[in-house]
């Protein structure tokens, strides 16, 4: 089934999405119509949360993190969440890691 993904990094004004650092949210669309969302993390983005909760005192002062349908990746660039998405779906594991959307909560502009 073809799919087109929309990644929410996408939009932010240009040099602000840090591959190596940041968390992204995305989105495929399925040619059916259904809509499944997961949040891309990179390692290096957990521990910069870890140490920012740790200074203002969220999540217990760092002592835990976490994100709903949270994946973790060396780098968080289209080509890699692209290549997660397409493994997913291959190996069968795709409606495991993203969660459905409910279309009224859904807005990609």
């Amino acid at each position: 089934m073809k799919y087109s993904i929309w990644i929410e990094a996408e939009e932010w004004v240009e040099g602000q999405w840090n591959i190596d650092g940041d968390n992204t949210d995305a989105i495929v669309t399925f040619e059916d119509g259904s809509r499944w969302v997961a949040s891309f993390f990179t390692y290096r983005n957990i521990q910069t949360l870890a140490d920012k909760n740790k200074q203002t005192g969220e999540c217990l002062h760092g002592k835990y993190l976490w994100g709903s349908d949270m994946v973790l990746v060396d780098e968080c660039s289209r080509k890699r969440i692209e290549e997660v998405v397409s493994h997913l779906i291959m190996s069968g594991e795709f409606e495991v890691v993203f969660s459905r959307c409910e279309e009224e909560h859904i807005d990609l502009a």
